[in-house]
């Protein structure tokens, strides 16, 4: 998350997760100076684990909050890292919601969804693209960040095995979804200043 501001620091971060396509496991990643708490929701339809245990809530936000000393100061990013698994089937897109808090009060909106053939919003919300898992694989969607796609887990492994690899690779992508969500913002924020 890239501070836009020129005078003010970001204080807080809050991402919707998506309850129409829930996500059975949500971990944070700890940022020294940060605290971050979730959020969970009731769902609808119950999900199942790759156990199969039955999963009735699912995380819908989570926040972080800066501790003091610790904000996001202008021209400084910050990474917000998570650990979710599996991902759900029944979509080939997550979309994550944000709203960015700075110390002046003001609220960015990173909520807007882009739409094929048209130009891209103001405030884009992060999405992350999902694609079919490749042959052989264990049948959940694998996670891809712009064009390039995280390898799907083996089909051979336990199931356990399967959702830490899962977890894993998300991570990373999740990760690295964010950090093009950055360099996207930081070339709109210096396209504003040329």
């Amino acid at each position: 998350m890239p501070d836009e501001s020129d005078t003010a620091s970001t204080t807080k971060l809050e991402v919707a997760l998506p309850t129409d396509h829930p996500v059975a496991s949500v971990a944070t990643e700890p940022i020294p100076g940060w605290t971050d708490t979730t959020e969970k929701t009731k769902l609808a339809s119950p999900i199942k684990t790759d156990d199969g245990d039955e999963i009735t809530e699912a995380v819908s936000k989570i926040t972080w909050t800066a501790g003091a000393g610790t904000k996001i100061a202008p021209g400084q990013f910050q990474d917000f890292r998570i650990s979710l698994g599996p991902l759900p089937t029944d979509t080939d897109k997550l979309v994550f919601k944000a709203l960015q808090t700075y110390d002046d009060g003001n609220v960015v909106r990173w909520i807007d969804e882009s739409t094929p053939g048209q130009a891209e919003p103001q405030h884009p919300a992060p999405v992350l693209a999902l694609t079919k898992a490749a042959a052989g694989g264990d049948g959940d969607h694998a996670a891809a960040a712009g064009s390039q796609a995280a390898p799907a887990a083996g089909g051979s492994s336990s199931s356990s095995d399967s959702t830490a690899r899962t977890l894993g690779i998300v991570g990373i992508v999740v990760g690295v979804a964010g950090t093009a969500f950055g360099v996207l913002s930081l070339r709109r924020c210096s396209s504003k200043q040329s």
